[in-house]
């Protein structure tokens, strides 16, 4: 096979189940196996996708426009888990009130951008890029990051890495992109193939090549590595804790294998979709809150087992909230400011940072932000992570005090 049939034939030029697009991009083969001494902190960034119902999961129980506006769909007072006197969590979210009651939970309220959209595309991809909602751009945060993070210093491909088998905009950079990686086996499995094991050694003199096949041969030649690597560290440590069998479960499964076994990764993203709940909201959100919150509680108790909760922080987020008042299909619509988890990371005790919506003063039936995004970024990056905010951000962002 030549090179032209190769390139139009190969998974390489497709988004395919060998997901060669979606790796490292300019890391040096040799690099792989040399690990740089990890700072000690990790963060786990878990997404909900479609826009999960913010009112409804940290509900204002004692609010009386809450119900007002929500006469059939509203989590009645006495079935609310308190947090405060104001809010409290969705029922459905008990194991995630008892790591709260541990002093493990962070709730930030009123969580969003100025000029806010509500396509689901391009509220997500604003999120990803912490762009300004007229800006588009082509890098997420968390690929800036990993840019930032091997600077000057061997590149590493396990610096982020997403358990997906595709690789979110969040986690490309300018240099570097993460690594996608959704069953370490399989795709350690993938790569032994005598095409692909073949295809990776060759080396053709400098120069008498098209730098675009270079460049494929390369990449090919680092999925071979990065399978093996990453499939040999998660060998190394076999979880033995419960996780609910259901996606998010086996997800963070994978990362706290990840973590527990050495891997020197400083940011892991993962993601669950369903929560775009026009229509009888009340049973798709319990059921999906559940998900959220047992697997959270076991990927913590996980943790736990060899005293890394404290290193470990999950942030969760979704791409926007909904509107307050409930739509005649029983469901929301989507809507504006959400809130955001910080769980675990050796925060402060048990807290909600601040205040609960105020939904007397709406804009457009929607709640008003009080806490840009990207704020809490900065925080992660700067506090947390130890990283240059402002340049991986562009400007520079007022923290929120989550220490």
């Amino acid at each position: 096979m030549n090179r032209r049939n190769f390139l139009k034939q190969s998974a390489l030029t497709t988004a395919g189940t060998m997901l060669i697009p979606h790796f490292l991009k300019a890391y040096e083969l040799q690099t792989f196996g040399q690990e740089v001494p990890p700072t000690g902190k990790i963060l786990v960034i878990v997404q909900l996708s479609g826009g999960n119902d913010g009112l409804n999961t940290v509900v204002p129980y004692r609010n009386d426009i809450y119900y007002r506006e929500r006469p059939t769909i509203a989590i009645r007072p006495e079935k609310v888990l308190p947090l405060t006197d104001e809010v409290g969590l969705h029922p459905a979210m008990q194991p995630l009130k008892a790591l709260y009651d541990e002093g493990l939970v962070t709730v930030i309220n009123n969580v969003g951008y100025p000029n806010p959209d509500r396509s689901h595309f391009r509220s997500m991809d604003i999120w990803q890029t912490a762009s300004d909602s007229d800006q588009y751009a082509h890098t997420g945060w968390v690929g800036r990051y990993l840019d930032a993070a091997c600077s000057g210093e061997a590149q590493q491909p396990f610096r982020t890495i997403e358990v997906d088998d595709t690789l979110s905009l969040a986690m490309k950079g300018n240099e570097l992109n993460g690594l996608a990686v959704l069953d370490p086996r399989k795709l350690y499995n993938q790569t032994r193939s005598g095409l692909v094991t073949g295809l990776s050694k060759v080396h053709d003199e400098p120069g008498h090549q098209p730098e675009s096949v270079a460049y494929l041969y390369k990449t090919l030649a680092e999925m071979v590595s990065s399978a093996d690597f990453v499939y040999e560290k998660v060998k190394v440590y076999k979880s033995a804790a419960t996780y609910p069998a259901n996606e998010l479960g086996n997800r963070l499964r994978i990362v706290s294998q990840l973590i527990q076994s050495g891997v020197s990764t400083s940011v892991y993203y993962v993601s669950i979709t369903g929560f775009d709940t026009h229509i009888n909201q009340l049973g798709q959100q319990e059921r999906l809150l559940k998900q959220y919150a047992e697997a959270v509680a076991a990927f913590m108790a996980d943790l736990k087992t060899t005293d890394r909760q404290n290193d470990v922080l999950l942030m969760t987020f979704s791409e926007f909230g909904r509107r307050v008042k409930q739509n005649a299909s029983n469901g929301t619509d989507h809507g504006t400011a959400n809130n955001v988890f910080l769980i675990g990371g050796g925060l402060p005790s048990k807290r909600v940072l601040n205040e609960a919506p105020n939904l007397t003063k709406l804009t457009d039936g929607d709640l008003t932000y009080s806490v840009d995004f990207r704020q809490i970024y900065a925080t992660l990056l700067h506090d947390y992570l130890g990283a240059d905010d402002v340049a991986i951000l562009g400007r520079k962002f007022e923290g929120v005090k989550i220490g």
